[in-house]
């Protein structure tokens, strides 16, 4: 992954509370992980390992857990190869938008190009799914994401990282929304 720099700052926010004067607790920050094509790494799962090695080195954050790793097929199925997906739990108090382009700094060094076609194969992809229960419309990053209650792939591995989390829109759990959705 890139070597530490400007250009891979995460800019933290957060800290000593400005009213309150004391130390204010980070809202767990949760990120999907997946692949489906080899990267520099290797084949996907050593794509997706390095790429959470590289989400516990953005300064200010620090990687508290990690789920197993799962392998789906593609999501809206396709002829593409299957999916490694896994969701880190990241504990730090950060800017969504310099934390989104620091996410796609770890793509781009992973060999991730953005065609613009969704649902492409790719050497990795990582989405955050939220940062706590902070709701942002706009601009990017959408937070919670959009998408992320109706992916198997998503809240399968969500549940054994955050099993409290509460979707702060629709209010439930990973566990409620997975177990709304067809068997898969």
């Amino acid at each position: 992954m890139p070597g530490a720099g400007p250009k891979n700052a995460v800019r933290v926010v957060g800290g000593d509370h400005p009213i309150i004067g004391r130390k204010v607790k980070p809202a767990p920050i949760l990120v999907a992980l997946g692949a489906n094509l080899p990267g520099p790494e290797g084949m996907p799962l050593a794509t997706c390992q390095a790429a959470a090695a590289a989400l516990d080195a953005l300064p200010g954050l620090r990687l508290r857990a990690l789920s197993r790793w799962y392998r789906t097929a593609p999501d809206p199925p396709s002829d593409q190869p299957w999916f490694i997906n896994a969701v880190a739990l990241l504990e730090g108090a950060v800017d969504p938008a310099a934390l989104l382009a620091a996410l796609h700094r770890i793509e781009a060094a992973s060999g991730r190009t953005r065609s613009g076609v969704a649902n492409a194969a790719r050497p990795l992809d990582l989405d955050l799914i939220a940062i706590g229960a902070m709701i942002r419309a706009a601009p990017d990053p959408i937070l919670p994401h959009p998408r992320a209650h109706l992916r198997r792939f998503v809240l399968d591995p969500l549940a054994e990282v955050a099993p409290d989390w509460v979707h702060p829109i629709l209010g439930r759990t990973a566990a409620a929304l997975a177990a709304g959705l067809p068997a898969g």
